[in-house]
């Protein structure tokens, strides 16, 4: 299957890892991007891992390789980018001691400090007329994850006694999802003190590892009553109606009253979609945040890995808002539309291709921009042609199936070409 026209073009490498700075000499990557209507500059947050911290000391014993927000800024719509290099935006405490794990939410409550150990993969988004943030974070940093798989490398002995009481964040390091209320013009001043107000947690580490959760910029009617609504990829299923020890890792919806609510028993969760192609076959999760493209319907970017050889791939949904069912798959792109092919996306401390969407500027009047992940290193973005992104989408039904007719989705043992 071909087409002669490219959904993505004009790919550059915006950053790379920044020598200079030890908080990000080795590797910079999954960008989020959010444009500031009253200022039309373009601000991102970027994942950045180095081999020493912002002060230029090296990481206490068992501790290397924390994981930062970088910020950076264009007032050229991304065709120049001026990096904050110096310091970090948003930086892990890095606490050692039980009590020194605990901090407060918005609402005053007492918490665990999901965000000591790393900051990753920050999605922006508006919510509420307000700029937000979420990121994945651990307790402890993963270390040199690169070398060594392991998250518990860093983490202190006392952690592996279940009697402290802090449940699997701490015990098993597993990833928790918080969300943040960003000043930009705090951002933009590099008043970083005063740029994020910690919120929440979106998941429940005690449901183990979830990841690549998104929030719908706006209440969803279900049942006839607005609804907070929830992307997310948990990795054991089996906590979830419908899901089960042997279901493939999938995007899932959880659906709640109030934001608080989403991490706990008051929430509901349901199965949007779990792998059925060929390069989903390990895994899939939702990338950048959701556009909503016409009233009560929306474009969800997603990627999906089929093994450690091809990697990830990028690609589309279009969802519907349904006031009963709630969201509803209508179109479900079977095409590769984005996956590694400049020198700088290949893969060179991992192993594995991986291009890894975290950012999709679908604006009005303008050309839609892409920004991703590229191998796990850099920084990359792309031009998207949205008309065409659309069209391909629904070609395909919610299986996958070219519409009319031929069945087109991809069978066990081949891939669809990308274009």
């Amino acid at each position: 299957m071909t087409h002669a026209k490219p959904v993505f073009s004009d790919r550059r490498l915006v950053m790379s890892a920044l020598p200079q700075s030890p908080w990000a000499n080795q590797m910079v990557l999954n960008p989020g991007v959010i444009r500031d209507p009253q200022t039309d500059r373009l601000h991102m947050l970027f994942r950045a891992t180095g081999s020493g911290q912002p002060d230029g000391q090296s990481p206490s014993p068992g501790w290397g390789y924390p994981i930062y927000l970088g910020y950076a800024y264009s007032d050229d719509s991304g065709a120049s980018w001026h990096i904050d290099d110096e310091r970090p935006a948003l930086s892990p405490k890095l606490a050692t001691a039980r009590d020194e794990l605990l901090t407060t939410d918005l609402w005053g409550r007492p918490c665990v400090d999901f965000a000591n150990g790393c900051i990753e993969d920050p999605r922006l988004f508006w919510f509420d007329g307000q700029c937000h943030l979420i990121v994945a974070c651990r307790v402890f940093p993963p270390g040199p994850y690169w070398i060594v798989d392991d998250p518990m490398q860093c983490a202190p002995s006392w952690v592996r006694d279940a009697s402290h009481g802090l449940g699997r964040a701490v015990k098993d390091n597993v990833t928790v999802n918080l969300l943040y209320r960003v000043d930009l013009h705090a951002l933009a001043s590099r008043q970083y003190d005063r740029a994020f107000s910690y919120v929440t947690h979106l998941t429940d580490p005690e449901h183990g590892e979830n990841r690549d959760v998104l929030l719908f910029p706006r209440p969803i009617v279900i049942g006839g009553q607005p609804k907070i609504v929830c992307l997310h990829r948990p990795w054991e299923s089996h906590h979830f109606p419908g899901g089960s020890a042997s279901m493939k890792p999938s995007i899932w919806y959880s659906v709640a009253d109030s934001l608080d609510e989403l991490a706990t028993g008051k929430a509901s969760h349901r199965l949007l979609v779990e792998p059925i192609l060929d390069w989903e076959d390990n895994r899939i999760g939702a990338s950048a945040p959701p556009v909503e493209i016409a009233p009560g319907r929306w474009l969800v970017s997603y990627h999906g890995k089929q093994d450690a050889r091809a990697g990830y791939t990028q690609s589309v949904l279009i969802v519907e808002e349904d006031d009963e069912a709630g969201l509803i798959v209508r179109h479900r792109c079977a095409e590769r539309l984005l996956v590694p092919r400049e020198s700088w996306e290949m893969p060179s401390k991992f192993k594995t291709p991986c291009l890894f969407v975290t950012a999709l500027l679908a604006e009005a009047g303008r050309p839609w921009q892409v920004f991703y992940g590229a191998a796990d290193e850099r920084v990359g973005m792309a031009a998207c042609d949205g008309e065409e992104l659309l069209r391909r989408a629904e070609r395909y039904d919610a299986r996958g199936c070219l519409v009319g007719g031929v069945a087109e989705t991809p069978k066990r043992g081949r891939l669809v070409a990308a274009p």
